[in-house]
């Protein structure tokens, strides 16, 4: 299957792209500290901190989402709850990364931005796919042959006590709601 190699890529891409951002923003930090320049009459001591700040808590949001898409690739299963949210801001992060490195660095990085975004868009729309499949495929089956569990076992026929004349209950639809 291609779910699992897509999430181990995601990982090691995310991993590395937790690292290379912290690099650079620590980099960027280093060289703000040892300039002798304001911009705009900020202080250089504290626009180092916040870069070097910066460095950190992007550097640990990377690597946040990278052992998210680790678990998904050492579990075989899908993402949820806040690893979900992660891998969904992620996707978002380098949609957005994505528009401003084409006018700012170029079409390489663009497409690597585009590569990593449709890397997580896969991976997380291959673990729904097989989750609605699953699903949708056991109540279509009908029992057919070859198969095992319940789904190939037939239904036993209802006693004379169980016999009514209300007719089966089909899939509950909740009303549309109104508005005043």
């Amino acid at each position: 299957m291609v779910r699992r190699p897509v999430a181990w890529a995601v990982a090691v891409i995310l991993f590395a792209e937790a690292l290379g951002i912290a690099a650079l923003n620590w980099f960027m930090g280093v060289v703000v500290a040892r300039q002798d320049m304001s911009l705009a009459g900020l202080d250089p001591d504290k626009m180092s901190v916040s870069a070097k700040a910066g460095a950190v808590v992007f550097g640990l949001y990377f690597a946040l989402c990278g052992l998210v898409a680790l678990l998904v690739a050492v579990r075989n299963r899908p993402p949820a709850g806040l690893g979900r949210v992660l891998l969904i801001s992620v996707a978002v992060v380098h949609a957005l990364l994505g528009a401003v490195s084409w006018g700012l660095i170029g079409w390489r990085a663009f497409l690597f931005m585009v590569i990593v975004l449709a890397l997580v868009v896969l991976l997380l729309m291959t673990y729904d796919q097989v989750d609605g499949a699953g699903e949708a495929g056991a109540g279509a089956d009908g029992g057919g042959e070859g198969g095992s569990g319940p789904a190939s076992e037939p239904e036993p026929e209802p006693g004379p006590a169980a016999k009514n004349d209300t007719p089966p209950a089909g899939p509950f639809t909740p009303p549309a709601p109104t508005t005043p």
